[in-house]
């Protein structure tokens, strides 16, 4: 760590922080890696005990970490990830950390919360004289009314979503760590309106991309340009939100267009259901379910596709999109949450999540304008790789948030 007095004085806090995971955590990792080069970084993290040491993995910062309960990850693995139940007690020793270097002289210029992401959980770093930072923040999307039925209300954990919205209106301790803040990241902007329907528009807000990408990417191979014949690509879980069941569903209706095929790339509840729906609606030949394969070989479907197609409705953000901007695919996708943010109209096709039934046939006409048109899938593809370099690297982003920090600092932000 470097002592010049020029750099600013950075406090991370980021439970479970690991460069060895993935999601939001991941992403985490690389933003603290990154500013690690233009700011004096200090990570407050928890750990699990089977992670490699997080000092390891950022030499370059000066990491203090308190062991995760074992049980909670080897137990409660899902309720963990949602709840968070241990999140109180690491944010304690968190504070008597901060407080007890305080009172030993040092000086810390400004504190980020970058984990968790989750707009449900109390941010208490007020008292300790040092501005704020949070987020990006994400979820608290709701269901589209018209797909009500078929997603259900959700049950245990699912309870939470429904939750995040009235806690950001009624929890007055949520809601005074936010208004205290000086500055809040959203992965999209429809976090800022989540603020603004809660009351909470006057707290300085950025939307600000969870993901960067690195200086290498891929080079997209050169795709086949037969009219009406097409690879459709589908990463990620198989729940009903994200799409893959409205997928099928299009390619049914898509029956003078047999060369038009879906890879299915992912595991989860709703894969059984899927598999069903493809063979009652006459596709079951068409689509190739691979559910859950090891990172190698989802490169390799990447790579081999012709169109990414993602139409999840209920998507915070969506990491699966820089993966398949880096490999120059054309997107189609809905036209909501993080997606809506992610993808303009220079690198895809959205369309409205209305209901299921509309859906399915918006995407169908997304579907079958690309098969139709090599030159556009050509033209999509090559904005897809110049959206992504617009987002930045992760060093571009470290500047990026180097700036934000004095602006707080300044109190130039509104």
């Amino acid at each position: 760590m470097s002592d010049d007095p020029g750099r600013l004085r950075l406090v991370i806090v980021a439970p479970s922080l690991d460069g060895g995971d993935v999601g939001e955590t991941y992403s985490a990792f690389r933003w603290v890696e990154a500013l690690c080069a233009v700011a004096e970084v200090t990570v407050l993290a928890s750990v699990r005990h089977h992670a490699r040491p997080l000092a390891e993995q950022l030499p370059d910062a000066r990491v203090v970490t308190w062991a995760e309960p074992r049980w909670l990850y080897t137990r409660f693995e899902r309720f963990n990830a949602q709840a968070k139940p241990g999140l109180g007690h690491f944010v304690r020793r968190a504070r008597a950390w901060i407080a007890a270097e305080q009172a030993a002289g040092r000086r810390f210029d400004i504190l980020h919360q970058i984990l968790p992401q989750a707009m449900r959980h109390r941010v208490v770093w007020a008292g300790l004289g040092i501005p704020y930072v949070i987020g990006p923040l994400g979820g608290g999307l709701d269901t589209p009314p018209g797909f009500a039925a078929e997603v259900g209300g959700g049950a245990g954990l699912g309870r939470l979503r429904e939750l995040d919205r009235w806690r950001l209106r009624n929890d007055p301790w949520l809601r005074d760590g936010y208004r205290r803040a000086g500055l809040i990241l959203g992965v999209a902007p429809y976090v800022g309106d989540r603020l603004r329907e809660a009351g909470l528009g006057a707290v300085p807000f950025r939307p600000m991309l969870e993901r960067g990408y690195g200086d290498a990417m891929p080079p997209p191979r050169m795709r086949d340009a037969e009219p009406g014949r097409m690879t459709l690509l589908h990463v990620g879980r198989a729940i009903r939100t994200k799409g893959l069941r409205d997928t099928i569903r299009a390619l049914a209706l898509l029956p003078d267009l047999p060369g038009v095929t879906l890879v299915s790339a992912g595991d989860g509840e709703d894969l059984a259901a899927c598999r069903r729906e493809a063979a009652d609606l006459g596709v079951g030949a068409r689509v190739r379910f691979l559910g859950r394969i090891p990172r190698a070989q989802v490169d390799e479907e990447y790579a081999a596709a012709d169109v990414f197609c993602f139409p999840s409705f209920r998507e915070p953000m969506g990491g699966v999109f820089f993966e398949a901007m880096a490999h120059g695919l054309p997107i189609v996708t809905a036209a909501r949450g993080g997606p809506d943010f992610i993808v303009d109209d220079s690198c895809g096709l959205k369309v409205p999540a209305t209901d299921p039934q509309q859906f399915a046939r918006d995407i169908a006409a997304a579907i079958r304008r690309l098969a139709a048109d090599p030159a556009l899938r050509l033209s999509l593809g090559q904005g897809s790789l110049a959206r992504l370099r617009s987002f930045g690297t992760w060093q571009d982003k470290a500047d990026t948030m180097l700036g934000l920090y004095r602006d707080v600092l300044a109190g130039r932000l509104t």
